[in-house]
């Protein structure tokens, strides 16, 4: 941000200031934009999209002393709107249109106050915290040994950080009204190492407000480039009522362009020079300026276990639920000791057993340097990446992980702590007011789910939970012996939990809109919740009032975002000071209190009016960050809940494997950090052909993965090397010789050339350079080493232009095996007849047997394997150094049938096809059912006869396949097609990957017939009976309506013999359509619309031609949503007639019904167009209503019915905070 000087007086004086700084240039430079003249408006308009739809919470340093900016600024944060009006900077004023400027905020978020453009509430003084008071300490039961946190040990809760530097000034300004000059400096103070002053406008700058900045006392002398991060407050003291005193706080990064900070406006003149105030007393002002000076925070630098001494943890693409709550639960210290005394092996792996990845990862966030990893628990669980990628509810994921604990730990010295630790217990109640009878049912609770909307606070939220319900009138409850009586019914609390876990209903079910929506509203939480107020409200008549229900606040667990995404991170006060930490993915971070509680209270919040004299209609904005999850500490069992937890609670056998683990960690990243120092070297061997080739790889003759490696200087001569691998083979260095592979166009890898003498004079480093021309970091070898009859090393044979290496396979047909039998030197000019003998010798078989020969030529995309004449040369059978040559026994044509691989190429097909499918049940998506060997070449008859077989099922056409998404790690949502692919590999690719798992339903009719039908759900409605029945009709495609009611008559009772039935599509308590006989059906839709099919009344058979068929809906008016019409309940037709009034369709719809009276008494009846009611009365003529034939549909037009649903509501959803997007959380294992 660039400005004018503050000496160039003519600027200074020209600003018209409201918030501050120092300036230089007539120009602003916005960060990475153009310059722009000040004289001009300027309007920034920001649509902002962060990788997590999150922004930290908007905030604007202010402007220095010799800046006067206007700024509109427009924001768009997840679906939040925050339009920001005009502010103006103190010392540089134009006549003109204000400016306006944005500085980026420093990480740490500013103390906004009432000034700033995103405001909050007035700061609690951290001096008047209220006091706790002791309470006594009472007995959890433990299965383990708990030791208050008294001691000192080297964990991530009490190692040293280096607290902030911060000092508080106060300057006693005498004369305060006879100071001449325009601006006013206090003397110099120390905080940090760095010289700050007080900066006063005593008549304002250029604004009728007292203007006051934090200044950089020694700014002109300090080296170029030179900057300081400091937050701080400057107050005016009222010195009859210190409690009237002003105070604003703020933060900034000072550097030489912006020397000083501060506001602008902080007060009316007029307050000041009142006298009856009690801010100017005797002519002296007082002015006071706390100042803590911070290191400026670098994101990618910053080192959370530095500056707050914890760590964080990874996201992995969409866990920052699940980091938020393993955070909370890490530092509830009495479930880490649990979690650490579960009993585990050190044959467990952590990817396959929860405790033991759990005991790792509080390990790791205990005593690691740097942010720890979730994938060995996100494992542990059996999820796989589809399941990091999905975002779910973190209250649900705390149900299911404890519950799983809780399921863990039975058997162990650990088994009860989920119940002592989070167990309540209600009692719920049905008492009768007019007879002697009442029932109860006690339940325990884990977590305590309170109502957010319409209430202001967590106390109003358990008013609402105990708050009793009249059961009466239509609602009376049906007591045994004595009928249906008034009673009333609630809920109490026979006791809490130590550790008391709220879930805040910030998510909703809207049924005007069917769909989730998140509550925004202020909603307040305590520092201390008091559960016994009011003498225990809250409690059972017969609970245990010896324990004090008194709880401290430990954490907050945060959404920010909407209902369709958000972010989720924690503050947490790990050992209950007054030092609060955010939690966020990797990153932790210091935090004060107002952070933690006040701005995530949520609602809404107004800006100021910045320019008093103009007319300005306040701009309020939705806090769409808010408090989702609180964990408060009983204070009678915070000694053994904040229990000590050292390296003693932790098995042996995971603090070697963890230590081993961090010790090869640290091995591996000196190794990438010297990596460019040394050369990889990759080793194979004749042993490693024998061990590899049929059993790891069938193709070409080595797995480079699975040698010997050398990690060797670059620099070193490679005989150093050979030096190494005489120590590590036994094999003296004059019986070595190696070959460079080289990889061939047919993407073949192959020895391809020894190395010579003069190469192996060079160093590591040249030769990889000379071998690779990808130029990564290894070098591959073939040692070559030939061995005598008592297989002792001898020299390497010479070897001239005419001879080639060969590589020999053998062919087994009857075990279908294939293996690696050796190599030999042969002439070019050779031909293979003249060594049959040799060959015979090294395949272990009589000299006189006959063989075959073929050549391995290649595998990739197809396989490659032909015949070799043995009467032609092996040159003029084009073999060469590296070449592969597979043989076997020769076939007689006759034998051939009884080999299902007869010969090397086929059997090599196979094994090149060959393809172990896993299948799983389409309704259990994640457990594998059975494996069965295909290849890839398999049609699709072949699978499905294969799958049928396997399961015992006559009929292979009955099976139905779908294929896996292997992103999503689920089926497919449509289903193989009957013969719809031509081979099984068809069916395993997913774009541009392959898997192995496919998914089979077995069908109640074989798929081709089913293919070429149409499925229908329909409800059918009886036409006397209060009762609706599901019925599947299953029929040809071409089919129509007609033909469904036909099929649907045959299953259905009617209420005569001759009914007609009609078939409607419902959706939302509307009738949308009706259909007509002819449609076919193919197009009909059941997914989301409801197919109802009902008795058509004998009084529509025979319409008048002035009577009119009309849609009548149940409605009810919503009261959260502004009136809205919200419909319920089953919709239906009527015939009303020419003159018909409401009072004899009343009388209609209540026999049709068979409504009581008492009850149809209340209801009322209203024409409805668009959605907007108009009350009738008995006299209105019906008919007179429905005459408009140009509405859209008639569903926009219908006689409503307003009276309350009593029919019981269907569950929306098991977890009403699940967002709608989420699946359910499972934890597999």
């Amino acid at each position: 941000m660039s400005r004018q000087p503050a000496r160039d007086p003519e600027y200074r004086n020209a600003l018209q200031p409201v918030v501050h700084g120092v300036g230089d240039s007539p120009h602003i430079f916005p960060h990475s934009g153009p310059k722009i003249p000040l004289t001009l408006p300027l309007l920034f308009s920001y649509s902002l999209s962060w990788h997590r739809s999150l922004l930290p919470p908007l905030s604007f340093p202010f402007v220095n002393s010799s800046l006067s900016l206007s700024l509109s600024l427009s924001l768009s944060i997840s679906s939040a709107l925050v339009t920001v009006g005009p502010i103006t900077a103190a010392s540089h004023s134009l006549s003109s249109s204000p400016m306006t400027m944005m500085t980026p905020p420093p990480l740490e978020q500013p103390q906004e106050d009432e000034e700033m453009l995103v405001p909050h509430p007035e700061n609690v003084n951290a001096d008047e915290a209220p006091d706790q008071e002791p309470q006594d300490q009472q007995d959890l039961p433990e299965p383990m040994e708990v030791v208050a946190q008294n001691e000192t040990v080297s964990t991530a809760e009490n190692q040293p950080v280096e607290d902030p530097a911060t000092s508080r000034f106060t300057w006693t300004i005498e004369n305060f009204s006879r100071i001449n000059t325009k601006k006013h400096y206090s003397d110099p103070f120390t905080v940090g190492n760095y010289k700050w002053r007080v900066l006063i406008f005593p008549k304002g700058n250029n604004v009728d407000h007292f203007s006051m900045y934090l200044d950089v006392a020694d700014s002109a002398s300090l080296p170029y480039g030179w900057s300081r991060f400091a937050q701080f407050s400057l107050a005016v003291v009222n010195q009859i009522h210190p409690k009237l005193s002003i105070r604003k706080e703020t933060q900034h990064q000072f550097n030489a362009r912006e020397s000083d900070w501060g506001f602008t406006s902080f007060m009316p003149l007029s307050e000041v020079y009142d006298h009856g105030k009690g801010y100017l007393l005797n002519d002296t002002l007082i002015v006071e300026a706390e100042v803590t000076v911070r290191k400026m925070l670098d994101y990618w630098s910053y080192d959370s276990k530095k500056e707050t001494g914890y760590v964080g943890l990874k996201n992995q693409g969409a866990t920052c639920y699940m980091n938020s709550l393993l955070q909370t639960l890490y530092h509830i210290p009495y479930f880490r000791k649990a979690v650490y005394h579960m009993p585990t092996t050190e044959n467990d792996m952590p990817s396959g057993s929860i405790p033991l990845a759990l005991q790792s990862l509080f390990y790791k966030l205990q005593y690691s340097d740097s942010s720890v990893a979730t994938k060995e628990l996100t494992k542990s669980f059996g999820w796989d990446t589809y399941d990091s990628f999905m975002q779910h509810d973190v209250q649900e994921l705390n149900r299911v992980l404890c519950e799983k604990l809780e399921d863990k730990m039975k058997g162990t010295v650990v088994e009860g702590t989920i119940q002592q630790l989070f167990e309540g217990h209600h009692i719920n109640y049905i008492e009768c007011i007019n007879v002697d009878y009442k029932s109860s049912r006690k339940e325990s609770f884990y977590d305590l789910q309170l109502d957010v909307k319409g209430c202001r606070d967590v106390y109003a939220s358990f008013d609402k939970y105990v708050e009793v319900e009249r059961l009466e009138g239509d609602n009376k409850y049906h007591a045994e012996q004595f009928g249906l009586q008034d009673a009333k019914k609630g809920v109490l609390f026979l006791d809490f939990p130590p550790v008391l876990q709220l879930q805040l209903k910030r998510f909703e079910y809207d049924y005007m809109r069917d769909t989730m929506v998140k509550i925004n509203d202020r909603y307040e939480f305590p520092l201390q919740l008091d559960l016994d107020k009011d003498d225990g409200k809250y409690l059972a008549p017969d609970a245990d009032r010896s324990v004090r229900n008194l709880y401290t606040l430990h954490s907050v667990l945060v959404h920010s975002g909407g209902v369709h995404g958000g972010h989720y991170y924690a503050f947490i006060r790990p050992t209950l000071s007054d030092q609060w930490f955010k939690f966020d993915d990797e990153r932790v971070t210091k935090e004060d209190i107002k952070k933690a509680l006040e701005e995530q209270y949520g609602g809404e919040e107004e800006l100021p009016q910045l320019n008093p004299g103009f007319n300005n209609t306040p701009f309020k904005f939705t806090k769409y960050s808010n408090a989702y999850m609180l964990v408060y500490i009983r204070e009678s069992d915070k000694e053994k809940i904040m229990c000590n937890v050292d390296e003693k609670d932790i098995a042996e056998h995971l603090r070697m494997r963890l230590k081993k683990e961090q010790e090869e960690k640290e091995h591996k990243k000196k190794e990438k950090a010297e990596a460019h120092l040394y050369t990889i070297i990759k080793v194979a061997r004749d042993e490693d052909l024998s061990e590899q080739i049929g059993k790891d790889i069938y193709f070409d003759l080595v797995d480079h993965d699975k040698v010997r490696s050398f990690r060797i200087q670059k620099q070193l001569p490679f005989t150093a090397f050979k030096e190494e691998v005489a120590k590590e083979f036994g094999i003296p260095v004059q019986f070595q010789r190696y070959w460079l592979w080289a990889k061939r166009q047919n993407h073949t890898y192959r020895p391809n050339r020894p190395l010579s003498a003069h190469e192996e004079l060079q160093t590591v480093g040249n030769l990889r350079e000379v071998s690779n021309k990808a130029h990564n970091a290894e070098l591959k070898l073939f040692l070559e080493v030939e061995l005598g009859m008592d297989l002792r090393p001898l020299p390497p044979p010479d070897k001239s232009r005419e001879d080639i290496l060969i590589f020999f396979k053998l062919y087994d047909p009857e075990k279908e095996e294939l293996r690696y039998v050796g190599r030999m030197f042969l002439k070019a000019v050779g031909k293979p007849i003249e060594i049959l003998a040799k060959l015979n010798e090294l395949a272990g078989f009589p000299d006189d047997e006959e063989i075959e020969l073929y050549e391995e030529i290649k595998f990739e995309p197809n396989i490659m394997c032909e015949p070799i004449d043995k009467r032609l040369s092996f040159k003029n059978s084009q073999l060469e150094d590296g070449d592969i040559i597979c043989l076997q026994k020769a076939i007689s044509s006759e034998s051939e049938t009884n080999y299902r691989y007869p010969d090397v190429p086929s059997f090599l097909e196979y094994v090149h096809n060959r393809q172990i499918v896993h299948f799983r049940l389409l309704e259990k998506p994640k457990e594998d059912d059975f494996s069965l060997e295909l290849s890839k070449l398999h049609t699709y008859d072949d699978v499905v006869e294969r799958v049928a077989g396997h399961i015992g099922l006559d009929d292979p056409a009955k099976i139905r396949l779908t294929s896996h998404n292997c992103y999503s790690q689920q089926p497919k949502p449509q289903p193989i097609r009957y013969r719809g692919v031509e081979h099984l590999s068809d069916m395993l690719i997913h774009y541009n990957q392959t898997s192995d798992i496919l998914y089979y339903e077995v069908l109640d009719i074989p798929l081709p017939e089913l293919q070429g039908l149409k499925t229908l759900k329909v409800a059918f409605h009886h036409s006397t009976k209060d009762e609706v029945v599901s019925h599947s009709i299953r029929l040809p495609k071409n089919s129509t309506v007609g033909d469904v009611i036909n099929d649907l008559k045959a299953k259905v009772e009617l209420s005569r013999p001759d009914a007609e039935l009609r078939l409607l599509e419902v959706f939302y308590h509307k009738i949308y359509k009706i259909f007509p006989s002819h449609e076919k059906i193919e197009n009909i839709n059941d997914q989301y619309w409801t197919l109802r099919a009902e008795e058509i009344p004998e009084e529509e058979a025979n319409l008048g031609p002035q009577d009119r068929l009309i849609h009548v809906y149940h409605f009810m008016k919503d009261p959260n949503q502004n009136q809205q019409v919200q419909n319920f309940g089953e919709p239906f037709l009527l015939v009303i007639h020419e003159g018909e009034t409401l009072a004899e369709v009343r009388t209609r719809i209540q026999k049709k019904l068979q409504v009581p009276d008492e009850e149809f008494s209340k209801w009322k009846f209203a024409f409805l167009s668009m959605n907007r009611p108009d009350y009738l009365k008995d006299s209105d003529v019906i008919s007179s209503r429905f005459q408009r034939r140009d509405v859209y549909g008639a569903w926009e037009q219908y006689l409503g019915l307003e009276h309350t649903d009593t029919a019981p509501k269907r569950p929306v959803i098991a977890n009403q905070n699940r967002h709608t997007y989420e699946k359910p959380v499972k934890i597999y294992n």
